[in-house]
């Protein structure tokens, strides 16, 4: 009887535990598109678990993830296998399978609108024309969620082979700083919520 009355209340501690937050860096997958500009939502998830000794060493069909603490909190580090137009596909699984709501998931992606060294952090809003949140917001049914944006700034012209190109070396020492200060940001997104970092960080 007492094994019985264990095994319930352990059950019960495991359904009252809150969901891990869910950190989703958006980018392309392949050796192709590393450092490309478009991926400089995957640059700063490997970023921050180099800074939290996260490995992403979980590879699921849409996903490859991995789980830890930052500031004391349950985390899950993710970089989509899909493409930019279908992250939404990645965004679902996760939210599905930690049972997490978008409120509780940011996301980490390149803006265009935004130079290079700037990123802004935002409750919810818009794609403003990004299609890895068009895809998002069409997958989840809903644009209430918090996004980074980290600038990569936009070109007069050619927008596909910009966004598809890399960084020159003054853009990348920037890109550095910028990548290093953004980590900083998601970590008191982390301990602090958005108000928090959307005060201290935009």
């Amino acid at each position: 009887m007492a094994k019985v009355f264990d095994w319930l209340s352990s059950r019960s501690k495991q359904s009252d535990k809150e969901p891990p937050l869910l950190l989703i860096g958006v980018g392309n997958p392949g050796e192709k598109y590393a450092g490309t500009r478009h991926n400089v939502g995957f640059m700063l998830i490997d970023l921050l678990g180099e800074r939290a000794r996260i490995r992403l060493n979980d590879k699921r069909k849409d996903t490859i993830l991995g789980q830890g603490t930052i500031a004391g909190k349950s985390v899950v580090l993710a970089q989509p296998r899909t493409f930019v137009n279908k992250s939404g596909v990645a965004a679902r699984y996760l939210t599905a399978r930690f049972k997490a709501k978008p409120a509780s998931m940011l996301i980490l992606i390149d803006d265009l609108d935004l130079p290079v060294g700037k990123m802004r952090l935002r409750k919810s809003g818009g794609s403003g024309g990004h299609n890895g949140l068009n895809s998002i917001n069409a997958d989840l049914g809903t644009q209430e969620y918090p996004r980074l944006r980290i600038g990569i700034g936009r070109p007069i012209q050619g927008a596909i082979q910009h966004v598809l190109g890399g960084f020159s070396g003054d853009e990348a020492t920037l890109l550095k700083e910028t990548l290093e200060q953004a980590a900083v940001a998601v970590e008191a997104w982390v301990e602090h919520g958005t108000e928090y970092a959307m005060n201290h960080f935009n």
